[in-house]
């Protein structure tokens, strides 16, 4: 069993903290967060790990809840799973439970996916036993978005259509780059957020980059990327509109700064539809700060909601 410092957060029956790593298509489902009647990731997630693991007392916390129609490459959960149904995933095979709750899930979301194995927009990649102290949501220094848009008929891959944003409009990356710099650093992003009560709007961009890319799968796109160690409701997608307006040449280049400096929607910032999104990757600390960047990061963002 994994130990856990003492926290208001955990359960007080014997458990074992799972970390989860997972990837989805967003395009079937209505955001991460389970809602009444729509098909979320965070439903279909928590229902399968209930089936294998023959127990509803089951309760995910994720790294970054994203929105309807967002995808995720590299997302990260937890879950607090009793021990005994831990401990008897293996069945009689020697697998260690963690090898056996993978296959299972597989088996499980496959299936709910209506095709053979393997098939389902929603895979668990790999599933561990979190170090002491771990939180999906509060231990994560930062995590990293994709934004990718063709705005040129040659690069349309219609493969792909559901993970890049077709623009009908020619888009000057140079300029769009020089509008993100000013953006980068600890700011209130409120004219970029959704805001949400009792949640912050103070964000630390670590980077914010618009590049052509010249090769690989991205080949002719242009790519928005942004590490942050949080983002508010919609912030990012709200990021890549101002500077798509100044990619297109609606806006000038000081746009998006004149709106951040503004600190309110009534800077009118728009905000780019969701397929273009991708979370890329969740950072964490070494073990032995795990603990202690949950408990900072919790005290500043105890109702903050991630994009």
């Amino acid at each position: 069993m994994t130990d856990h410092p003492a926290d208001a957060s955990l359960p007080t029956h014997a458990t074992v903290r799972v970390r989860l790593d997972l990837a989805y298509d967003g395009g079937g489902f209505s955001g991460w967060a389970r809602q009444p009647g729509l098909r979320t990731v965070e439903g279909e997630l928590t229902s399968a790990l209930a089936t294998v693991l023959r127990t509803d007392d089951l309760a995910l916390t994720v790294a970054g809840r994203t929105d309807a129609g967002v995808h995720a490459r590299a997302q990260v959960a937890h879950v607090d799973v009793p021990e005994a149904a831990w401990r008897a995933l293996p069945g009689r095979s020697d697998r260690a439970p963690a090898d056996a709750l993978v296959s299972r899930l597989a088996g499980v979301l496959a299936r709910d996916a209506g095709g053979p194995r393997g098939s389902g927009d929603l895979v668990v990649f790999a599933a561990t036993e979190a170090p002491s102290g771990f939180d999906a949501r509060f231990s994560a220094t930062w995590r990293r978005y994709r934004y990718r848009v063709s705005d040129d008929v040659g690069t349309r891959d219609p493969v792909r259509r559901g993970a890049v944003l077709w623009h009908g409009r020619a888009l000057d990356a140079d300029a769009m780059a020089s509008a993100a710099t000013v953006l980068v650093g600890e700011h209130d992003f409120l004219s970029y957020c959704k805001p949400r009560e009792g949640a912050t709007t103070i964000r630390t961009l670590t980077s914010l980059d618009v590049t052509r890319e010249g090769h690989g799968p991205d080949e002719g796109l242009v790519v928005v990327e942004v590490v942050a160690d949080a983002f508010c409701h919609s912030m990012v997608r709200s990021l890549v509109a101002a500077l798509l307006a100044v990619g297109e040449g609606r806006r000038p280049v000081g746009y998006p700064a004149e709106a951040l400096a503004m600190r309110s929607r009534a800077a009118g910032v728009a905000v780019a539809p969701p397929h273009g999104l991708t979370l890329e990757a969740v950072g964490y600390p070494p073990d032995a700060d795990l603990a202690a960047r949950a408990q900072a990061a919790r005290s500043l963002r105890t109702h903050a909601a991630d994009d």
